[in-house]
């Protein structure tokens, strides 16, 4: 289902200005590498990240603080626009401002996530705007329980990232669980994810993931094992 973006005069100027901006910039010899990279799941302008982000600042210079309404519309506006440099605008800007961002948002997340899903978006709004909702509203982890389950791998995905800058505050309870869940998922991005938030976690409480990953051993992948004891 496609969501349509809401009205928002700042959003209006937000695009021009960056469309306008990105155009100048694009390099089609770069952007023939990046599709090639990215395995072809989007067309690209070939702007490498430090010159998007000097642009950035200067599309969003002297522009007011957007609110909900504002964030959602450029955010789904950005997803609207084929190259792939609109969504990693976006989801810059949805970081900044995520604290704008109602519960009510995590319907425009799940759309972002599952619309031409690869790892380079999926893994950023999963840790910043997935996660960042969830630290602010607990009743929002009934969706991440719905979603560790989900048929869509990305949404899986997600839900195992969630908690990736969490720390001391993660609920080791689902963290666990959820891997346990996806264990015998054959897909690598989901093994690969499993053992990535079991590493981060290992920052935190290595003793936990060390326990953890010896009673799991026999369910885990043994990908999700090595990456998870990368630096236990």
């Amino acid at each position: 289902m496609t969501l349509a973006a809401p009205p928002s005069d700042l959003a209006d100027t937000v695009l021009a200005r960056l469309t306008a901006a990105y155009a100048t910039a694009a390099d089609p010899v770069r952007a023939e590498r990046s599709v090639a990279y990215m395995k072809g799941v989007a067309p690209f302008l070939g702007i490498p990240t430090p010159e998007r982000r000097a642009l950035s600042r200067q599309v969003l210079d002297s522009l007011p603080r957007p609110d909900e309404t504002d964030c959602v519309a450029i955010a789904l506006r950005c997803w609207e626009l084929p190259e792939r440099e609109y969504r990693y605008f976006a989801i810059d800007y949805l970081r900044r401002h995520v604290a704008r961002l109602s519960s009510d948002s995590l319907p425009v997340v799940r759309h972002l996530l599952s619309t031409d899903p690869w790892w380079d978006t999926v893994d950023l709004l999963a840790a910043h705007l997935a996660g960042g909702l969830v630290a602010a509203d607990r009743s929002l982890v009934a969706q991440m329980d719905a979603w560790s389950e989900d048929e869509n791998l990305w949404i899986a995905r997600t839900a195992l990232l969630h908690q990736l800058t969490y720390k001391q505050a993660t609920d080791t309870e689902r963290l666990f669980g959820y891997c346990l869940r996806q264990a015998g998922h054959r897909d690598f991005f989901i093994r690969k994810a499993i053992g990535w938030c079991l590493r981060e976690y290992a920052k935190t409480d290595p003793a936990a993931v060390r326990s953890f990953v010896t009673g799991a051993r026999d369910r885990l992948s043994p990908l999700s094992v090595r990456e998870a004891l990368k630096h236990l």
